[in-house]
């Protein structure tokens, strides 16, 4: 590994980005970069750069000369043991502009969990670079957004963004770079090319020349037997139950008998909140949910696949049902507050809602879809002529429609809400009238949405105010013992 940077995810607990600087950052050494991250040290009682701020190397075939630096865009929903410093100030440390004036530089490669599009970040690092060095090749790899895309910002500067969960594996190859060797001519102006191969042995065999027999290693053996190991050693592959159906998060509108979302609403939810002894309203992101259920067997593994988060649920006793009953509204941008208002309180918005890759068939500046429908088996680049039968990403960017190593079926998406949500323990049809007051229990992850929203309805209420609920259970816990109570496995399974 050349190059490794930190993400968001890193970030929101303290012991995860402890670890991550006490173990994963010493195992890649000056390749893990971090331009803009510090993290508190209980050792020296002061914050530390989390990584190396930047690397110079050579690579080892051509003798490119590169510089790397490794950014976070400007997060501020991290835990108070690190501090993200502003790209704006970053680029103006002593340190950076001196590394940009650093002599015998072929490249310029900039790694980040930002996105190449439409990035205040990466734009402001772009014009920090340009500043000093008018002519050196610039290498954006980006993230975060979740998307295919590649973007040209200048003849001799691109940007590449290699979709999301690691289904795609992004490959950028650049012609032509001035190089330390004597006897190579760095050409007039670099050519950069891209490719986004899908991540399947298919794939893999196709791209190195070889087939089923001829592709394994020794080594390569030896590691998908320790993977092997590991999952049984955590059961990895034990079935709570098997889906009747495939339920999809966005590639199915909402509501719909085969929407993921639809399936919580409907069924999930109240069967799990069902013995409120009060009048309940339960409100949860779709950002909660990172995937699609398979019909099948649903494993430990799936768990994580669907809803890998560890936030549970919170409570808040009494609320006055005029202001608990609108909630749901605001959060899904319905009145004055927006996701900008609730961008600002540091988290972002791509872990707040389901994420669809970005554009439609009608977008022609990224059209994207997700990866497969479970069909890897088949997903085999083609020839020209084919017809594509399996449904994958089917991608335009700057550098037009030729980057998806395999030629798919074009998937539609759907948009989906922010947020759901159900009544429990009252029925205004029932009843005849609204309840005085509720108790509004939530997601915890979007406890400052939910608290801020009440705030814009007039009702002040502050974390102190709110207490566990359902014993700490995470939504991972929620659809795995619904899973188990509902949905059987035929025998053998």
């Amino acid at each position: 590994m050349d190059v490794i940077t930190p993400g968001n995810h890193e970030l929101y607990l303290a012991n995860t980005s402890n670890r991550e600087y006490a173990e994963v950052v010493p195992d890649f050494k000056d390749a893990y970069i971090a331009s803009n991250l510090d993290i508190y040290s209980a050792k020296s009682m002061k914050y530390e750069p989390f990584a190396p701020r930047y690397r110079r190397f050579t690579t080892k075939n051509r003798g490119i000369r590169v510089l790397a630096f490794g950014f976070m865009f400007d997060f501020r929903g991290n835990a108070n043991n690190t501090f993200v410093q502003p790209v704006e100030e970053t680029v103006k440390e002593q340190w950076f502009q001196d590394a940009l004036r650093t002599k015998d530089v072929d490249l310029f490669l900039v790694a980040g969990h930002v996105p190449v599009r439409d990035s205040k970040e990466y734009d402001l690092i772009y014009r920090a670079i340009r500043d000093v060095v008018w002519d050196t090749p610039i290498v954006f790899f980006g993230g975060h957004t979740h998307i295919r895309d590649f973007r040209k910002y200048e003849k001799t500067a691109y940007g590449i963004e290699s979709g999301r969960y690691m289904e795609t594996i992004g490959f950028l190859s650049i012609s032509g770079l001035g190089s330390g060797e004597k006897d190579v001519v760095p050409a007039a102006s670099p050519t950069f090319r891209r490719m986004y191969i899908d991540n399947n042995l298919y794939s893999m065999q196709h791209h190195s020349g070889t087939n089923a027999s001829t592709f394994s290693t020794a080594l390569g053996r030896n590691v998908s037997q320790a993977i092997h190991a590991a999952r049984k050693a955590m059961h990895l592959d034990h079935a709570f139950g098997c889906a009747p159906q495939d339920y999809w998060l966005n590639r199915a509108p909402y509501p719909a008998n085969d929407s993921l979302l639809s399936l919580l609403d409907k069924q999930v939810l109240p069967d799990t909140f069902q013995h409120s002894k009060k009048p309940t309203i339960v409100i949860t992101n779709s950002g909660a949910i990172r995937f699609d259920i398979f019909k099948g067997p649903f494993t430990t593994d799936t768990t994580f696949l669907v809803s890998p988060f560890t936030s549970g649920f919170r409570r808040l006793r009494d609320v006055p049902y005029g202001a608990a009953s609108q909630v749901l509204r605001l959060l899904n941008n319905e009145g004055p507050i927006s996701l900008d208002d609730l961008a600002s309180l540091g988290q972002g918005t791509t872990a707040f809602c389901a994420q669809k890759p970005s554009g439609t068939k009608t977008d022609i500046r990224f059209r994207s879809a997700t990866c497969t429908d479970g069909s890897a088996d088949t997903a085999v680049p083609l020839l020209a002529g084919e017809k594509p039968t399996v449904p994958g990403y089917t991608t335009v960017d700057d550098a037009g429609e030729d980057g998806d190593d395999t030629v798919h079926q074009a998937i539609q998406f759907y948009d989906v809400p922010n947020c759901i949500g159900i009544d429990v323990g009252y029925s205004m049809a029932a009843v005849g009238e609204k309840p005085e007051t509720v108790d509004l229990v939530y997601n915890e992850f979007i406890q400052d949405w939910v608290l801020l929203a009440l705030r814009f309805l007039g009702k002040t209420y502050w974390k102190g105010d709110t207490e566990e609920s359902l014993g700490g259970k995470t939504m991972t816990d929620v659809i795995s013992e619904w899973v188990a109570k509902h949905w059987e496995c035929e025998e053998g399974i």
